[in-house]
């Protein structure tokens, strides 16, 4: 019988110390983790819940180790994250528009690549399935607000200019980091799947009770009634979403066919 272990991380603030001041305060990400972690609960997965001050580059990667160490071939991972998403330059040339997508952590950004190397210390015949209710866009300036229905919600993007002056303060630790990155390389690319809130030049939108994107999936899953596969599922999301939030659906290595045809969130 298969495993299913899910970590998830929701941040409604970041530590200020950390990034020149700024505290990143959000409403509903520590909502979108706990009602997460009870629709994976449901579904028979173990879950490990990591909220705000928990939500370290450290705890988040030492959960991560840890079901890497325990799941085999066949089990699943399920993780997701609410909270800031940001870019920074990438210094070593591996992004075609030059920029490295990041998780905005309580203490530090974590680039996209890094998220590819713990998911890579798992057995290759391990499902993964991501959620990210976050944006990464360095070039949205118009913040969609009460015309989308979402009452003039906070997007989850840190602003340009923290970014810019989180990279300077930090250039040779980030800078080190990416060039340490591209010489392990991409290794052997697992299959997985991830869909995300908003495409890149769009912005995910947070929200009183629950982020835009959550919200969405919570009332299309609908405790469990909803039947289809992955992309049905990502389809049915998309269309609960204003053309200004359009959630994006990304596979990784080749999650295999009896997998994406698998209903979300089976163990």
């Amino acid at each position: 019988m298969a495993t299913g272990l899910s970590i998830h991380v929701g941040l409604n603030q970041v530590d200020p110390a950390k990034y020149n001041g700024w505290d990143g305060q959000l409403t509903a990400c520590e909502n979108d983790a706990r009602d997460m972690a009870e629709l994976a609960r449901a579904a028979g997965f173990q879950d490990t819940v990591l909220l705000t001050e928990q939500g370290t580059v450290g705890n988040i990667t030492t959960e991560l180790r840890k079901a890497a160490r325990k799941l085999q071939d066949g089990d699943i991972l399920l993780f997701t994250y609410s909270g800031h998403g940001g870019q920074m330059p990438d210094t070593e040339g591996d992004e075609p528009d030059e920029l490295d997508e990041t998780l905005v952590f309580y203490d530090r950004e974590f680039l996209d690549d890094e998220l590819k190397r713990e998911f890579r210390r798992f057995s290759p015949g391990v499902r993964i399935f991501s959620l990210l209710d976050c944006c990464h866009s360095g070039t949205a300036t118009e913040v969609p607000g009460a015309g989308d229905g979402n009452g003039g919600a906070a997007p989850r993007v840190m602003p340009v200019l923290r970014q810019q002056q989180v990279f300077e303060q930090n250039k040779e630790f980030y800078q080190n980091l990416q060039r340490e990155l591209r010489k392990e390389g991409d290794g052997a690319a697992h299959g997985s799947v991830l869909i995300s809130a908003c495409q890149d030049d769009q912005v995910a939108m947070d929200g009183s009770a629950n982020g835009a994107f959550t919200a969405a999936l919570l009332r299309v899953w609908d405790e469990g009634a909803f039947n289809g596969a992955y992309q049905d599922f990502h389809r049915s999301i998309k269309e609960r979403l204003p053309r200004s939030q359009v959630p994006n659906f990304h596979t990784t290595g080749n999650p295999g066919a009896d997998f994406l045809a698998q209903k979300p969130f089976t163990v």
